[in-house]
């Protein structure tokens, strides 16, 4: 996007160094973080994508230099380590953000349209989950794995994105009760979850994903006192880039009229059109942000990050909770 250019790439595998020569000729590959934390005068933003056990020590190295940051999710593997992360953002003043992406989905962006434009009436239940075919068990990916600092495991995976589209959509959590699994033989990790929340809002929504749905159920199904919005295909944009697409490219984003959700009753529902997803309106407003902090006039906005770190927070608070309840099979109140 214009206003960011990729700098370097931190990576030692030789693959992905290929990958960065021949998509980012310009950018530099440097084989360890410390390098990078060591030329921070020629970065702005550094952008943690690596393994969750990851997030915290690189982040706050990366705080520590001084540099802006970006961390995906989850963004710690618990509550403790997430705060030292926050506090040490505050301290040094940088604008930091955790990547809670499916913000941006185009089905989560038209449901928060029918919401504010009273189409469904007064939320009563929304549901939402992630549903994968993995019978089999890999054992050399880290989350299908590790101890308590791998932040493995499927609550800790596609959990964030579903808690903190309720989150977003209908306040905090007041209380959550869990179910969480492990199902496939030589699982070691969970590998399906089901979360009941209830939010400030009064609106409980219920959340699920698993590893073993041989037919997967709608991506949203969302019950008003109006109406419902049914939704059964997920958004269009990680396969796309996974596929060689860019956001800029004619089209990204969008979804064909095929896809598209139902509102409606059960006398009768139309399918409504679903927003373009747009992932890359998280980086723009992260240099907007950016700018901003750093005295911009021409920024346009405030330094609020996209997303501030205090959601990833909020969403370790409701993943905690989701395994306490879990071990005791009770609800647990926030």
């Amino acid at each position: 996007m214009p206003g960011l250019t990729l700098a370097s790439v931190v990576t030692s595998n030789p693959e992905r160094s290929a990958q960065v020569r021949s998509t980012y000729p310009h950018a530099q590959i440097l084989p360890s973080a410390d390098e990078l934390f060591g030329a921070a005068d020629a970065h702005d933003l550094v952008v943690v994508a690596a393994p969750n056990r990851e997030h915290v020590p690189l982040g706050l190295a990366a705080v520590e230099a001084g540099l802006h940051l970006v961390v995906d999710k989850p963004l710690a593997a618990s509550v403790a380590d997430a705060q030292r992360l926050v506090d040490a953002a505050a301290a040094r003043g940088v604008v930091a953000s955790v990547f809670h992406n499916r913000r941006w989905d185009g089905d989560f962006l038209t449901l928060r349209r029918l919401v504010s434009g009273g189409a469904l009436g007064e939320l009563v239940l929304v549901e939402s989950r992630f549903d994968r075919w993995r019978p089999e068990v890999d054992p050399g990916k880290w989350r299908e794995g590790g101890g308590p600092e791998d932040a493995g495991g499927i609550l800790f995976d596609l959990g964030p994105h579903l808690i903190d589209q309720v989150l977003e959509l209908l306040g905090p959590a007041r209380s959550v009760y869990a179910d969480v699994r492990r199902l496939r033989p030589g699982a070691q990790v969970d590998d399906d979850i089901f979360l009941a929340l209830e939010h400030s809002s009064g609106v409980r929504s219920h959340l699920s994903a698993t590893m073993l749905a041989a037919q997967p159920g709608p991506r949203l199904r969302v019950l008003g006192s109006r109406a419902g919005y049914v939704k059964w295909e997920v958004d269009v944009q990680e396969e796309a880039l996974r596929a060689g697409a860019r956001p800029g490219d004619p089209g990204f984003g969008e979804e064909p009229p095929e896809s598209w959700g139902l509102l409606g009753t059960e006398d009768g529902a139309q399918r409504v059109k679903t927003e373009s997803g747009r992932y890359v309106e998280f980086y723009e407003l992260m240099e907007r942000a950016i700018r901003a902090r750093a005295g911009d006039a021409d920024a346009g906005g405030g330094e609020a990050p996209p997303v501030p770190l205090e959601a990833g927070i909020a969403t370790l608070r409701v993943i905690e909770a989701a395994r306490a309840s879990a071990a005791q099979s009770v609800v647990v109140a926030l």
